[in-house]
């Protein structure tokens, strides 16, 4: 029986451990390479792997690390051998102050930017040669409403909103690079999880359960998009 295979950064806690949890129950062809920075704390991931009967393979990396990112594709390749991988969710982010334009930390905005746009651009080439034995050859790099200029929200978290601006445009350039490919820009929306933080409306369930659907009824036509979780579309 064939598998469908998605690689999840940040999945120990919040909406990347609900989408392990939604594809694990989903299907049993899906399997999930669920990477977090310290799995031996990722209690929940733990147990999820516990119960899915080899489907859930729960690997270090580090985001902020790139000697991190680089060894994770050592645990990858044991797991695949010559499979290839299907999905790259790059869920993984950080956005760790309420900061302005005129009034922000300049060594936390090159941090947010590392990790935010370095990470997945790093990622996508670090697995490229796992995607391309992929069927789906599928990249999603998680976004944000913050990051549309055309939905003009103001001056708020402007470190987390430019690094997800040029995530954006880490996409459209991976979509042109590779027509082969379905390269997407996702907001999860305001999900109620340590990143969304106080005022989140969304629960993790029902935000998952949308980006599924979103990704499932893709096609290599929708590449570049700028897409949500309920399966509209943000103005760039």
């Amino acid at each position: 029986m064939s598998t469908t295979v998605w690689l999840i950064t940040g999945a120990n806690r919040g909406l990347g451990l609900e989408l392990t949890t939604q594809l694990i129950a989903a299907s049993p062809t899906n399997e999930v390479i669920a990477t977090c920075r310290n799995p031996a704390g990722a209690s929940d991931l733990q147990r999820l792997q516990g119960t899915a009967k080899g489907r859930v393979h729960v690997v270090p990396l580090d985001v902020s690390s790139e000697q991190s990112m680089r060894d994770s594709v050592k645990y990858v390749q044991d797991i695949l051998g010559e499979r290839g991988l299907d999905y790259l969710y790059n869920n993984a982010a950080i956005n760790p102050a309420f900061d302005s334009p005129f009034d922000f930390d300049y060594a936390q905005l090159l941090e947010v930017i590392q990790t935010n746009l370095g990470a997945p651009a790093l990622l996508g080439e670090l697995y490229y040669p796992f995607l391309l034995r992929g069927t789906k050859k599928t990249i999603v790099n998680v976004t944000t409403g913050l990051a549309s200029i055309g939905l003009d929200c103001g001056p708020k978290c402007t470190s987390y909103s430019i690094s997800k601006c040029a995530l954006n445009m880490l996409t459209y350039k991976q979509a042109k690079t590779r027509p082969d490919f379905t390269c997407i820009c996702m907001d999860p929306g305001w999900v109620k999880t340590a990143l969304g933080g106080e005022g989140a409306v969304l629960e993790t369930t029902e935000s998952a359960a949308g980006i599924l659907t979103v990704i499932g009824g893709l096609t290599p036509a929708d590449s570049g998009k700028f897409w949500r979780y309920n399966g509209t579309d943000h103005p760039w």
